[in-house]
């Protein structure tokens, strides 16, 4: 991977996207969306991470992050690898899951073509982070973050989707996730 989408400065903002692998739709359940929130809400307390914006779809999620006293890299990094084991045994564990065998299926065959793979993966190796250097990449970005439900037909209004940060940004209402509001 070239220089380009890594966190070269770690105290400036950036747009972060993350992905299953195969872009499986894990979360359509509120259980499994409630994980990611849960380590995103433990990365602010605990390991010094800023978010400005956040917005988890189907099969991936969108951040606008920073931190001021931390490396994004290993946040990152410490983010997925927790929010993996987590979301596979709540996968693992949830009989009522219609397609529980499929998808630790998939995940174990992603994590057989990894050689740093225990058994499964869960993340697309990379986090494809943008640094947001400008106001007018800041506001498209947070647009398209907010928009991305929309789009995707999950609402008609952003703020309607209960999990972003659009509900901060468009009602001025605390949402799931403490955030920075971005000027």
């Amino acid at each position: 991977m070239g220089r380009k989408y890594k966190f070269h400065e770690h105290d400036k903002l950036y747009f972060v996207s993350f992905a299953t692998v195969n872009w499986i739709d894990v979360f359509v359940r509120r259980q499994y969306c409630d994980i990611i929130v849960d380590g995103l809400k433990y990365c602010i307390e605990a390991k010094g991470l800023e978010v400005y914006a956040w917005c988890i779809m189907s099969s991936h999620v969108h951040l606008i992050i920073s931190t001021e006293n931390g490396n994004l890299s290993d946040i990152m990094r410490d983010l997925k690898r927790h929010t993996a084991k987590a979301i596979l045994k709540a996968i693992e564990d949830n009989i009522q899951e219609s397609r529980r065998d499929w998808m630790l299926w998939m995940f174990k065959r992603a994590g057989q073509r990894n050689i740093n793979n225990e058994v499964y993966q869960f993340w697309q190796q990379n986090n494809h982070p943008v640094q947001l250097s400008t106001n007018e990449m800041m506001e498209q970005r947070l647009a398209y973050l907010h928009n991305n439900p929309v789009e995707s037909g999950s609402v008609e209004y952003p703020p309607e989707y209960l999990y972003s940060s659009a509900k901060d940004y468009y009602l001025d209402q605390k949402g799931l996730i403490p955030i920075i509001l971005l000027s």
